[in-house]
């Protein structure tokens, strides 16, 4: 006891000080937590869009980027993607896959109506595939001759199946087009649809209603549209998005600049430096879909060379990658570190990185046994010089690009002998026969979230598809090929990193970089973001969740507590 007296007079002594000094203190005020600001209905959207217009109509929209761009608002497809490449229920809300991988059952959405009140049913998706598989539909053919293998059935008003004539993992990409109405176009025939009235006044079933055209002097300049108060997702904040069409980049910057305009549809180069200066101008930037490499045809009898793996590395790692992006792109682009879309489900953050490292380059080509002849400043190994003629699209950006390549290759002693050709001839004439040594090339892997690496780099296609690397590796392709028919999410990620990693032990071409497209939108709205995109149009994929206005919910006091 003795000893625990001590701590207790300090207790006490502490609490008496306590309250002493909350004598002093008649109340304690407790300040409202800041409500957060929450979006609200209404304002206009005006954006300047680079373009002109066509028809508004899914089927027609192909070759028209402006088109699409306007019917991504009006019509809906079955499907969406998200930011990753993973496939989202939009009409649809809901599907099945049989165990087999061929066939599909989609639900349509119980809420889904048309801007005129009509429900969409399977009748209005059966009919829009019919017009996919016509010759007088502007369509690609490989796209037309897909649809015609693919049997459509009805089951009832709010369900439809579609048999595939063999396992197709990618199938839901084919899914995401729009649907048109069957009972205001029924009777109508495909030639007749081209030049139809329904183009200019059309219905869908998206986020928003086509409104009506801004005219000049006769002249179509713009559209507006009013927000779809009937859409079965999430009704937009945005009262009414106006498109109004502008012939180059540079007169959309002036309409923004002017007042006209919020949000220009794409930021070019040539543009982004005055943008830049815009304050109130905020920019957005997505990688697009679009894979600028160097092919190698690894069958090239004068290029044995090309069939050395570690040789193809020391070409690629020989590059100054990140100074033709700066230099050339304006940084408009991102490294490729492989052939994958990056940024979606299917890509391996995990596989290598090469670098720019010339001086280990040029050490694995000597350790290769290519040496400098005494009066010569190209290596050469038994008489066979590194040395080969490098095809490529007659354009400026890419002849600057074949600039910085062959000085690259030049300080490791390889030669490049540049040869300019127009940009289908580079395909036709030189891949497609194969009778390219090398080729400086895009490929245009848009409007297909799923990678499907499948044509480019199987066995399978090195002799009458797009192998035009001519690679032939089973190991890599046994990858393909399973990704390609399961459909099974985590079995095809799994399958695709597994490619990635044997792709770039063995590089058997040159990845250079992926472009990016950047959306310029003035910092009054709100809620705008961006991921990889497929299509330009996919910049307006998250507008139901825009806003230019907002309210404060009223706070709620809290009373204030006295203390006496």
């Amino acid at each position: 006891m003795k000893k625990l007296r001590w701590p207790f007079i300090i207790v006490l002594l502490a609490l008496v000080a306590i309250a002493f000094l909350l004598r002093g203190q008649q109340h304690i005020t407790l300040l409202p937590a800041v409500a957060p600001i929450q979006p609200v209905s209404g304002g206009i959207y005006t954006e300047a869009l680079i373009g002109s217009l066509g028809r508004l109509n899914p089927v027609l929209d192909y070759y028209n980027s402006a088109d699409r761009d306007v019917d991504r608002l009006l019509f809906s497809g079955l499907i969406r993607f998200d930011d990753h490449a993973v496939p989202q229920a939009d009409l649809a809300e809901s599907w099945g896959i049989s165990q087999d991988g061929t066939v599909y059952n989609f639900s349509i959405r119980s809420n889904a109506v048309w801007h005129d009140g009509k429900p969409v049913t399977s009748d209005d998706v059966a009919f829009t595939v019919d017009l996919l598989r016509n010759e007088s539909i502007p369509l690609p053919k490989d796209l037309r001759e897909f649809w015609k293998q693919v049997d459509v059935k009805i089951l009832d008003d709010k369900t439809i199946q579609f048999a595939l004539p063999e396992p197709f993992a990618p199938f839901l990409d084919y899914l995401t087009f729009g649907i048109l109405p069957k009972h205001l176009l029924e009777g109508t025939t495909p030639d007749q649809l081209v030049n139809a009235k329904f183009n200019s006044q059309p219905v869908g079933s998206g986020p928003f209603r086509f409104d009506h055209f801004l005219s000049e002097n006769g002249q179509v300049k713009g559209v507006v549209l009013s927000a779809n108060k009937d859409f079965y997702g999430n009704r937009p904040f945005i009262d009414q998005v106006v498109f109004r069409y502008y012939p180059e980049a540079g007169s959309a910057l002036s309409a923004y600049t002017s007042g006209e305009a919020l949000g220009i549809s794409q930021i070019s180069t040539e543009i982004l430096p005055e943008v830049l200066k815009e304050a109130k101008m905020k920019l957005y930037t997505g990688e697009e879909p679009r894979l600028t490499l160097v092919y190698l045809n690894l069958d090239s009898s004068g290029q044995p060379f090309f069939q050395d793996a570690n040789l193809r590395r020391a070409l690629l790692m020989g590059l100054n990658r990140q100074g033709m992006v700066d230099k050339t792109l304006n940084s408009q682009a991102v490294i490729a570190n492989g052939p994958i879309f990056p940024g979606t489900w299917a890509y391996y953050d995990g596989i290598e990185k090469i670098d720019y490292d010339p001086d280990k380059a040029l050490q694995i080509i000597k350790d290769a046994g290519y040496v400098l002849p005494a009066d010569g400043t190209i290596r050469e190994k038994d008489g066979v010089p590194l040395s080969f003629e490098l095809v490529y699209p007659d354009d400026p950006q890419h002849a600057a690009l074949i600039e910085s390549i062959q000085r690259d290759w030049a300080q490791l002693g390889v030669e490049v002998k540049p040869k300019a050709v127009p940009y289908d001839k580079v395909v036709s004439d030189y891949l497609e026969p194969r009778t390219y040594q090398a080729a400086l090339i895009d490929l245009n892997m848009a409007r297909f979230p799923d990678p499907d690496p499948y044509p480019f780099w199987d066995q399978a296609q090195i002799a009458g598809g797009q192998n035009y690397a001519k690679w032939d590796d089973r190991q890599a392709s046994e990858y393909l090929e399973q990704a390609r028919v399961t459909p099974d999410l985590a079995e095809r990620t799994k399958a695709y990193r597994n490619f990635q990693v044997r792709f770039t032990k063995e590089m058997p071409a040159l990845p250079l970089f992926f472009p990016v497209y950047s959306y310029g939108v003035d910092d009054g709205i709100q809620g705008v973001r961006m991921g990889p995109l497929y299509d330009p149009s996919d910049r307006l994929s998250t507008i139901n969740t825009w806003y230019l206005l907002t309210k404060r919910p009223q706070e709620t006091k809290t009373p204030p507590t006295t203390t006496p």
